[in-house]
């Protein structure tokens, strides 16, 4: 037992090292692209079709009560039918972004086919409902999904699944954005939280062929276009300051908002979840009726903002407080959907509504508008995901320009240090923490399985472990190293060798230790500031 053991961590080790390991998640990453680009395509195409048919109806049947009622008896129906897939299959509510989170942490083992069939019914159900929600999560969610398919089809070991299902994360996010640097960003910052050359290849190759594949079918034209007439004069840079603030401080605003309703929503104990998603559906058969641009992700909402004289400042301050309001009572109910195409929907807004005032305060020129716009969606993206280097790629992917690249970079970064000093948790890290505390104590859930995985640790200069001998390391239970990397040489590592800066070690850790023996083996070897 133990021998076959042993040679199994020697085979995963061997692999690990090899080129022909390179080689294979680039061409495993094309194979994911593919895959969740090839679903994350079909599901726009079904989203793009149910919204245009719901307006279609509700435009239609406006002002005549009887069909109206029966069209509420029909969002009862889709009530059910999304209560109904949740139950069967509980991963699939919300975002699905956080359900991710856990799966490259080994702190979930969804089943990716359920995942797949029951996201997708429950999306377009949504969508048709006329929820204010967006596509980026569950497109995140159902590429990730796509990528540990890929997995499960060349029977890889679950450390390797989960770079796939964080290659599929980017596919997904790239095919609906059609923004493949946003989704290679979005997957390391945010999802997988690691940067290594062999990750950042793979992921690449997932994103561009997901982007390739979705524009091919959908077209090149970008989701959501800006363009910039002038860059910022510097003596307006007091300006972008004052933005970056309000962004930090709104975004504090968001996250906190959408938390408490998810906590009032939490209070609802019986007949879930169809108690819970009456609430938004039954809302968005008044707003279909009422105020239809709040309707969906904000596709609408952001035609008006970007169109010459489109919007008043009084519409862009009702609309930025509607929109927010339907979100988070979307949301919060648990249905299936996200949260990031509002988002940027609503740091639009935040940008014209700021615009409007400096030019009614200072005498701005207007001619700057959509720079301001771009300002607003980088400034509340930076401030509500904490992810500000997604949100300079993102405005960059949607402009298609360089010029703004200063201002852009300078409002996400103080918009993220303002959100941080409110306290405020980073919107998808909360999320996890409640996801993750729901699912500790069900093993069966959680997929704690036990099993031996395999990381590497790059050692600082100037760190703790640098000029030390292996066997005078402290390391942490749970791990060991199996092989030390050294320019071009792969070392045994024995207890006379002396660690040097700049070595990866091969680790071989149990899972269920992997987060405390990553943080311990992290503080080890980050690099000294002195």
């Amino acid at each position: 037992m133990n021998n076959s053991k042993e040679k199994s961590a020697s085979a995963t080790v061997s692999r690990r090292f090899s080129r022909r390991f390179q080689i294979d998640l680039i061409v495993e990453g094309v194979l994911v692209g593919l895959a969740g680009g090839g679903v994350v395509t079909l599901y726009r195409l079904s989203l793009s079709n149910a919204e245009k048919l719901l307006r279609a109806i509700t435009g239609a049947i406006n002002g005549d009560l009887s069909l109206m009622g029966l069209w509420f008896l029909a969002l009862l129906v889709l009530v059910a039918i999304v209560g109904t897939l949740v139950r069967w299959e509980p991963s699939t509510s919300g975002s699905g972004i956080p359900q991710v989170d856990a799966e490259v942490i080994d702190r979930m083992d969804m089943p990716w086919h359920r995942v797949i069939a029951a996201k997708f019914v429950e999306g377009t159900a949504c969508a048709f409902a006329g929820l204010s929600m967006g596509r980026e999560g569950p497109s995140v969610q159902l590429g990730g999904m796509a990528g540990k398919a890929v997995s499960k089809l060349f029977r890889r070991k679950r450390g390797e699944e989960r770079l796939l299902v964080t290659c599929g994360a980017a596919a997904g996010m790239s095919a609906a954005f059609h923004a493949p640097l946003t989704g290679v960003l979005f997957a390391l910052e945010e999802i997988h939280k690691e940067f290594t050359a062999s990750l950042i290849i793979s992921v690449m190759a997932s994103s561009l062929v997901a982007d390739y594949l979705m524009s091919g079918v959908l077209g090149v034209a970008p989701v959501m276009s800006l363009t910039f007439v002038h860059d910022l004069p510097h003596i307006d840079y007091a300006l972008v300051v004052i933005l970056a603030v309000i962004c930090g401080v709104l975004g504090a605003l968001h996250n906190r908002g959408m938390f408490a309703c998810q906590g009032l929503y939490g209070r609802i104990k019986k007949l879930n979840p169809y108690l819970r998603l009456v609430i938004p559906f039954m809302l968005a058969g008044v707003a279909a009726f009422s105020w239809p641009e709040l309707m969906c992700g904000g596709d609408a909402i952001f035609e008006q903002i970007v169109k010459p004289n489109g919007l008043l400042f009084g519409s862009v301050v009702a609309l930025l407080v509607g929109k927010y309001l339907f979100t988070t009572i979307s949301f919060g109910s648990g249905a299936p959907g996200g949260t990031l195409f509002p988002l940027v929907v609503m740091g639009a807004l935040i940008g014209s509504a700021f615009a409007f005032c400096a030019s009614g305060f200072f005498g701005f020129d207007m001619t700057y508008y959509p720079n301001f716009v771009a300002l607003g969606i980088a400034g509340l993206f930076s401030s509500v995901v904490r992810a500000p280097v997604t949100g300079v790629v993102l405005v960059f992917e949607l402009t298609g320009s360089l010029d703004a690249m200063l201002s852009v970079s300078l409002v996400s970064i103080i918009s993220y240090m303002v959100a941080n000093l409110t306290k405020t948790d980073p919107f998808y890290e909360h999320l996890l923490s409640k996801q993750l505390g729901v699912q500790a104590d069900n093993p069966a859930v959680s997929g704690l399985t036990g099993q031996k995985i395999v990381k590497i640790i790059h050692v600082g200069a100037g760190s703790r472990l640098e000029g030390m001998r292996v066997s005078d390391v402290p390391w942490p239970d749970g791990c060991r190293v199996v092989l030390v990397a050294r320019a071009s040489s792969e070392l045994i590592p024995t207890g006379d060798m002396r660690i040097e800066a700049l070595d990866e070690l091969l680790m071989i850790m149990d899972s269920e230790a992997e987060d405390d023996v990553t943080m311990k083996l992290n503080l080890m070897t980050r690099p000294s500031l002195k």
